[in-house]
C-alpha cells in the first residue's frame, strides 16, 4: 500500500515502569509483514509484570528461554502458552515486561482487504471456517497466530520497522478499565491490578472485565484515556 505515514515507537517508549508502557500501549497498532502484506491489529487488553512479581516468568530467573526479559527496553519476549505463541515487550529494567493480551484486526491504508483476508486464514474457528472478527485476536495466542508471529523468528529480537514494529496511528482510548490479571495462580501476587482494557473493546478481549458480575470499584476502575 502507498500514502501510509509509519509511526513505530522509538526504543524510549519501552524504556519506562512497565505499569506505565502496558497503559500507553492501548489503542496502538502492531504490524507484522509476513509475505509482501502487513498484518495489523490494534491492541486492546495488556498486562504489565516486574521482576519482583511473583506471576512473572522473570521471578524464576534468567534462563537461555527468558534471557529477553533482562535484556534492553522494546525486546520482544515470546513464549509458549497452552500450545500457542505469545507476545512480550520489555519495559525498563531487568525482568519488567508487558503481555500482550488481546488486539482488533485493522484494515486502513498500509493493511487493506487482502490483509485481513490472510489474518482469516492463519487464524481460522475450530471447525475450519473463518473465525468472527471480533474474535480474531482475542487472546494472547489467537492474536500471535492472527498475525503470523513465532516464538522461533522473534524471541529475544528487536523490533524493526521493516518487518515488525508498533505504530502509534493517533487513537486514543477515552476510558479505560484496570482490574486483576487473569490465569495467575493463587500465591502468586494474583491481586496486583496490572491488567489494561480499552474500555471500548472490553466485550472483545480475553474476558470482559465488564461482565454482569463485576462491580465497578471492587472488581475494576475506570481510568482517564491516554
Amino acid at each position: 500500500m502507498t500514502g501510509q505515514v509509519n509511526r513505530p515507537l522509538a526504543r524510549p517508549f519501552f524504556d519506562r515502569d512497565a505499569e506505565q508502557v502496558a497503559l500507553d500501549l492501548l489503542g496502538k497498532v502492531i504490524r507484522h509483514r509476513v509475505g509482501d502484506l502487513w498484518l495489523s491489529a490494534r491492541i486492546i487488553e495488556t498486562e504489565a509484570y516486574k521482576l519482583e512479581d511473583r506471576g512473572s516468568h522473570a521471578s524464576l530467573g534468567e534462563t537461555p528461554s527468558r534471557r529477553a526479559l533482562f535484556m534492553e527496553g522494546g525486546t520482544i519476549y515470546m513464549y509458549y502458552a497452552r500450545g500457542g505463541d505469545s507476545l512480550n515487550l520489555g519495559a525498563a529494567g531487568p525482568g519488567n515486561a508487558v503481555l500482550i493480551k488481546s488486539g482488533f484486526p485493522v484494515t486502513d491504508q498500509m493493511s487493506g482487504p487482502q490483509s485481513l483476508a490472510r489474518m482469516l486464514e492463519l487464524n481460522p474457528a475450530a471447525g475450519g471456517g473463518p473465525r468472527p472478527l471480533e474474535k480474531l485476536c482475542s487472546g494472547q495466542t489467537l492474536l500471535c497466530r492472527a498475525l503470523g508471529l513465532r516464538v522461533p523468528e522473534w524471541n529475544c529480537r528487536q523490533l524493526d520497522p521493516g518487518r515488525l514494529f508498533v505504530d502509534d496511528d493517533g487513537y486514543r482510548p477515552e476510558r479505560i478499565l484496570r482490574t486483576t490479571r487473569l490465569g495467575i495462580p493463587p500465591g502468586r501476587d494474583e491481586h496486583l491490578p496490572y491488567r489494561y482494557v480499552d474500555a471500548a473493546y472490553a466485550r472483545f478481549c480475553t474476558r470482559n472485565p465488564l461482565g454482569r458480575t463485576r462491580v465497578e470499584g471492587e472488581h475494576y476502575h475506570f481510568l482517564v484515556g491516554n
